[in-house]
């Protein structure tokens, strides 16, 4: 175990479908504890959350086939509300406020855009409301979106001038090699860079409702090292682990991806 150095003031947390969506619905008891861990947070730090799930809320109402684009916008339309919905109602408990912002990838491809976003980003956490991020699906093009939060968890990192984005996965950090493969496979602690042959293999999604695997999530953390910026990859389905990361400041699981100068000596 290592003691985690670092200080933070904003963080981004990403949440994905892996960790909220549960037999083709919303796990709401897994809403439940994220906005728990999100609350013990905000009394430490400024919190951004980027989620996915909106397809999946909309698929538990109308379950529609989703191989098909509009048939999945349409989910998304239908989803966002009933998933926002999850998220006031549970942070209601804290006495914390929430709102929606749905963004694309043209949000950051447009300076005046982005500047836009990032003012009211900053207006919303001056007054300690939790903004809650997802792509807009419903009206995105193709060639427009991200595909996958990821990759737009990293870009609202950088963007709105987050210290540190986490994501929280069913992958609970990086390894020496594929732990479902090979039994003797490590947890990397930190991580300074990345090789091209890492960020290039195949995205091996574990969820039918998400888009990613460990490759995007390797790909936003070299997007965040290129920029001087960190990122822990940690568990979603154990809390404890991240909970412990950031606000006991110590380190025995998961992953920091971490540029060298601000390394402090870890390994």
């Amino acid at each position: 175990m290592a003691d985690s150095t670092h200080t933070y003031r904003r963080i981004v947390v990403k949440v994905g479908s892996s960790i909220i969506v549960e037999d083709q619905k919303i796990a709401s008891s897994r809403i439940a504890e994220l906005c728990k861990f999100v609350a013990d947070l905000h009394e430490k730090y400024q919190v951004i959350i980027v989620t996915s799930g909106a397809v999946a809320a909309g698929y538990t109402e109308k379950p529609l086939d989703k191989s098909l684009v509009p048939n999945k916008q349409a989910l998304a339309s239908l989803g966002q509300p009933l998933l926002m919905h999850m998220y006031f109602t549970e942070f209601q408990k804290f006495n914390i406020l929430c709102s929606q912002l749905l963004l694309g990838a043209y949000d950051f491809d447009s300076r005046k855009r982005t500047i836009n976003a990032r003012n009211t980003i900053e207006v919303l956490l001056a007054n300690k409301v939790v903004p809650i991020i997802n792509e807009n699906d419903a009206t995105a093009l193709r060639e427009l979106v991200f595909g996958d939060n990821d990759r737009m968890s990293a870009h609202v990192a950088y963007h709105f001038d987050a210290d540190l984005l986490v994501i929280l996965s069913d992958i609970d950090g990086y390894y020496t090699a594929n732990p479902r493969n090979c039994k003797d496979a490590q947890i990397r602690l930190v991580v300074n860079q990345l090789s091209p042959a890492e960020l290039q293999e195949e995205a091996t999604p574990n969820n039918q409702f998400a888009t990613g695997g460990i490759v995007t999530k390797l790909q936003a953390a070299q997007f965040l090292l290129d920029h001087g910026k960190m990122m822990y990859l940690s568990s979603g389905f154990h809390l404890a682990e991240a909970h412990e990361f950031l606000l006991d400041g110590k380190h025995s699981s998961g992953t920091l991806f971490c540029p060298l100068a601000a390394s402090n000596g870890q390994s």
